[in-house]
């Protein structure tokens, strides 16, 4: 069950209370991370949809960082056990739509609900919105390998999900690299947090076939 923070020993609670109260309190961190070693493991999974397997090993990653587990609610913060996954579906008409799915350490069980959550949304059509908030909030931007990236946000309320794009995949030298943008709510968390989430996305994405 998620349970809530105890403020009064939490080392970052001066932090937590400067930055609660910005009008804008989120920053945002854009870098590349090397999947290499992701697309040629998937090579021998034909079947396997690349967006969603990166998606596993973010989601992945975010559970054992800890303050990405973090929500405010209500002037405190609320720390889920687990937290899931939410991104944004292309649809036929050009319009898009979100799909929502559960984290489970077993990859290809996650992979399966992903998989049925997004045929899902494709089937039915028309906009789904979910207020849970123990997901990440992903979207996929497969037309540019962006350097900067922000996205649209609910100022006036505790809106504390982080946000993660992914962008088009480019070579340098032998390697491939995809852009990734990880916005999170600097209340909830700093830097500090951010370099650790992405240092460990880049040990489990050179080395994926131990999950996989």
């Amino acid at each position: 069950m998620a349970d809530y923070l105890d403020l009064t020993t939490w080392a970052r609670r001066e932090a937590f209370e400067f930055f609660r109260g910005f009008d804008k309190p989120y920053f945002n961190v854009c870098t590349s991370v090397d999947v290499t070693r992701l697309l040629e493991v998937l090579r021998d999974h034909p079947k396997v949809r690349i967006s969603l397997a990166y998606h596993y090993f973010v989601l992945k990653v975010a559970n054992e960082i800890a303050p990405f587990r973090y929500r405010l609610r209500d002037g405190k913060v609320l720390v889920h056990p687990i937290i899931h996954g939410a991104t944004t579906v292309l649809l036929p008409n050009e319009t898009f739509t979100f799909a929502y799915f559960d984290y489970v350490q077993d990859f290809r069980k996650f992979m399966d609900g992903a998989e049925r959550a997004v045929a899902q949304v494709k089937a039915e059509g028309g906009f789904k919105k979910d207020d849970d908030d123990a997901r990440i909030h992903c979207t996929v931007l497969p037309w540019m390998a962006f350097t900067s990236c922000s996205h649209a946000r609910n100022w006036g309320r505790e809106d504390s999900i982080p946000k993660i794009s992914f962008g088009k995949f480019t070579r340098a030298g032998e390697r491939t690299l995809m852009p990734i943008s990880v916005e999170v709510h600097h209340a909830l968390m700093d830097g500090l947090h951010v370099g650790r989430f992405l240092a460990r996305l880049e040990e489990v994405l050179a080395q994926p076939e131990m999950y996989i």
